[in-house]
């Protein structure tokens, strides 16, 4: 990703701003009550965020990967900075989301169980699933940003993951919150537009004609290729 280090500090700020900001005015701590689940509030809040930017994000792959969209430049140069964008915000508010449900003892989580999966006290298998889906967006992001470092085809390979991703953390969410039933809506809303767009993605593609077969030359001089995140998105 080419998302500049003054950009991140922002986005950080920003992040921190809103945890700030959520732990003292939604639940103000009037009482000791109110102050012992402030954290755990603020943590809830914050991990519903960065669901949703990671929603758009995934669903700005899918537009951005769909065959229609191969060989025209124009969504690649409008929609792949805000693609990447999003996994940046979606990771800054999932990193506060992972702090603040570890050092919270109400939460019953704590830092072992928040970063080693199913070693949770509170609801081992959902917090176990929002793990695994935090380090596979980590590795698809950091696979993307040094595609270049990888044998050729590995990035794209991996990058196709970021469906389990979302499944995963579409579980997580919907298992592990406290308010799932109020959100149900949301999250059925949200995962069925992402599954809609994979399903119309997936039979673009099954449907378009078959292409050409290559001279020998030619399979040899692609399979050198190293795909970039844009040339990848466009060919897959």
């Amino acid at each position: 990703m080419r998302t500049r280090a003054s950009t991140l500090v922002v986005i950080g700020a920003i992040a921190g701003l809103v945890a700030l900001g959520v732990t003292s005015r939604v639940v103000p701590a009037a009482d000791g009550q109110s102050a012992s689940v402030a954290s755990w509030v603020a943590a809830r809040a914050l991990g519903v965020t960065a669901y949703l930017l990671l929603t758009l994000q995934v669903a700005a792959g899918v537009w951005l990967s769909h065959p229609r969209n191969r060989g025209t430049p124009a969504p690649m140069r409008v929609v792949l900075p805000w693609h990447e964008l999003l996994t940046v915000f979606a990771g800054a508010f999932l990193a506060l989301h992972v702090v603040l449900l570890a050092v919270d003892p109400y939460a019953g989580v704590g830092w072992v169980g928040a970063l080693v999966p199913g070693l949770s006290r509170y609801r081992s298998v959902p917090v176990a699933l929002g793990s695994v889906a935090m380090y596979a967006l980590l590795l698809t992001a950091a696979t993307a940003k040094w595609t270049r470092l990888l044998p050729a085809g590995w990035w794209l390979a991996v990058h196709r993951l970021a469906a389990l991703v979302f499944l995963a953390a579409w579980v997580h969410g919907v298992l592990a919150g406290t308010d799932s039933v109020e959100l149900l809506p949301m999250y059925l809303a949200t995962g069925g537009v992402v599954l809609a767009g994979l399903a119309h993605r997936w039979w673009s593609a099954a449907s378009r004609p078959a292409r050409g077969v290559a001279s020998p030359a030619d399979a040899a001089i692609v399979s050198r290729r190293r795909p970039t995140p844009a040339t990848a998105l466009e060919e897959s």
